[in-house]
């Protein structure tokens, strides 16, 4: 080619610093620049099929495609497609110019704008094939407008200038060729590039093929599955989907799939699992759906969905929002916020259905019912609509049960829905605390779940019913005193006991909430729940609060052992320290001397055993 032919234009003597912004602003992960050059030559493609439409010399060829092949020897990664191309005065227009409104404009405001100003403005930029600077030294662009026999090469190395020259291509279309960086070698790898593909474009509708050894492989799977109707995709279809979208090996025990039209449209395709996954939802406390613009996948950060839903899996797709809108600009577009809210609307209506049939219910709150009740904890928007989802076991019935059926079955003049916390239901369904309750017939929830300990104060109540705690069921049980021998008078013994323990209890009172066992605990004044003080000191973020109270039953055989002996002048400081002990231990605590407390229960065994 001869130099008199190469036209050399200047981008702006600011572009340097532009491109910088570009590549180290915009984008979070070098692979982007792919996933752009791709969505480039798709829409190239799909360009050219509109156009057609009234003008059918444009058509496509049978076998349009995007081919993608890499050259160790040379160096340089190639992106070809048979889209529309482009004449010398659209490469000017679309190449030749950073941001239509001037890079010295855009470079300013980029820099100046808010994240949630930033997505509209790459959108209105285009600046999605800069990105391939990221990777590349040089890049050579090569296209020939479809209708037309001539071809036209761009080139630049991203400085202070780019070249127009004269060029040949057999065919209408684009081949962009990235002379790559030396650390760029992983994108001369077919196998890194399939993956990127997969990652980034796997359902665009246009073939997306990599040269493998000299042999054209097919690098994406090409059907969005989301964007065809319901009625012509089954269930094995869908259960394939689901499996490949979030390396699953059940099968989904919900399919959501729907299109919203109207002021916003997207379509999706979500899936509620029938089994947790292998990583811990626990620790993750994310949503993962997926967000595709036209197909194109964008990220997996879009937070579509509350933390609260982080176990629900699959695909939104979106015509109203730019495609090279990078992940960092998402949070605070409006389009999005309205998406998410309709999202969340759509999964709590099927739970909702879902809850309405106890069988096909139970293995997703089996599953996935203590992340549900982060929600009532953290989501106030949602909180009155979680509740009627939370499900229990229960004191009184067999299996699981929820606040609708508990209010059903509550005791004609019963004040409140009661529940007690604990490490385990296991561990709770014997517990002292219930003693009282189980006497009287007053049913209680059983929750065993780290996050019970705190979100019931959240709820405070459902359907006009107080939600409490067992150790706030003072005053039902109370009406509901059994009959029977009256209780001795206790006061000397409560004064002897709270001057024994002193600042190891905030009071010692008798308590109508026990049957067998002698004593137990409850909390101080303004404490919280004994289960939530348990939890915050095991994670080491205990706050200062009251000593627990120690309560002790009036009618039991040890109590009225103590009394004789109180009344005979002994001193009780060592029994008071065993009483304080003993409830700890029933509670699911460590006494404050376990060697010394064992001491005592071995002394107390001999002498029973002497």
């Amino acid at each position: 080619m001869s130099t008199e032919t190469i036209e050399r234009h200047a981008f702006g003597t600011e572009v340097g610093r532009l491109l910088d912004l570009v590549v180290h602003s915009l984008y979070s992960e070098r692979e982007i620049f792919l996933r752009e050059l791709v969505a480039n030559a798709a829409d190239a493609i799909d360009r050219r099929r509109f156009e057609a439409l009234t003008h059918p010399a444009l058509a496509l060829p049978e076998t349009a495609r995007v081919r993608i092949a890499a050259s160790r020897a040379e160096r340089t990664l190639s992106i070809a497609d048979d889209g529309i191309g482009m004449s010398r005065e659209e490469m000017m227009a679309n190449l030749g110019t950073i941001a239509r409104s001037g890079t010295r404009a855009f470079g300013a405001t980029l820099e100046q704008a808010s994240a949630a100003e930033r997505p509209s403005l790459i959108g209105q930029f285009g600046v999605g094939f800069y990105s391939a600077f990221m990777v590349a030294e040089r890049v050579e662009v090569t296209s020939r407008r479809a209708g037309s026999q001539e071809a036209w090469l761009w080139a630049s190395d991203g400085g202070g200038e780019f070249t127009l020259a004269p060029a040949t291509r057999a065919s209408a279309g684009s081949d962009v060729v990235l002379h790559l960086k030396s650390d760029a070698d992983e994108f001369l790898e077919p196998y890194r590039i399939e993956t990127v593909v997969r990652k980034w474009a796997d359902h665009v509708t246009i073939p997306v093929v990599i040269d493998r050894d000299g042999k054209d492989v097919p690098a994406n799977e090409g059907t969005a599955l989301w964007r065809k109707p319901k009625a012509d995709i089954t269930e094995q279809q869908y259960t394939e989907f689901y499996r490949h979208l979030g390396a699953m090996f059940d099968s989904p025990a919900a399919t959501l799939h729907w299109r919203a039209e109207g002021a916003m449209e997207f379509y999706a395709l979500l899936f509620i699992p029938s089994a947790k996954p292998f990583e811990p939802l626990e620790q993750e406390r994310q949503s993962r759906v997926r967000l595709h613009v036209r197909r194109m996948f964008i990220t997996d950060e879009a937070e579509l969905l509350p933390s609260w839903l982080r176990f629900v899996r699959g695909i939104v797709d979106t015509e109203d929002l730019p495609l090279n809108v990078s992940r960092e600009m998402l949070q605070a577009t409006p389009v999005l916020a309205r998406i998410r809210k309709a999202v969340t609307n759509r999964v709590l209506t099927e739970l909702k259905t879902r809850a309405k049939d106890a069988d096909a219910y139970a293995p997703i709150w089996d599953n996935f019912g203590a992340i549900l009740k982060e929600g009532v904890w953290d989501d106030h928007d949602h909180r009155a609509e979680l509740a009627p989802l939370l499900r229990f076991r229960s004191s009184a019935v067999a299996g699981l049960t929820g606040f609708a059926d508990y209010v059903a079955r509550m005791q004609e003049g019963q004040e409140a829905i009661y529940f007690l916390a604990g490490d385990s239901v296991d561990a709770i369904a014997g517990s002292a605390q219930l003693e009282g309750f189980r006497a009287r017939g007053i049913e209680v929830l059983l929750l065993g779940d780290s996050i019970d300990a705190f979100w019931p104060e959240r709820l405070a109540s459902f359907d006009g019913k107080p939600i409490r705690s067992v150790t706030q069921g003072a005053a039902d049980l109370a009406k509901r005193a059994p009959a029977g021998e009256p209780a001795p008078d206790t006061t000397a013994l409560l004064a002897a006991l709270r001057a024994a323990l002193g600042e190891r209890v905030s009071d010692v009172r008798t308590t109508e909430r026990l049957a067998e066992s002698a004593v137990v605990l409850a909390p101080g004044a303004n404490a919280p729940d004994l289960q939530m003080q348990r939890l915050l000191r095991r994670a080491g973020r205990a706050a200062p609060a009251a000593p627990p109270v120690l309560e002790i039953n009036p009618r039991h055989q040890l109590i009225a052992v103590l009394l004789a002996r109180l009344a005979g002048g002994a001193d009780l400081a060592a029994e008071a320290g065993m009483l304080l002990d003993l409830a700890h231990v029933q509670d699911g605590d460590l006494p404050r001397d376990p060697a010394g407390f064992a001491r005592r229960i071995e002394q107390a065994l001999a002498g029973t055993l002497a």
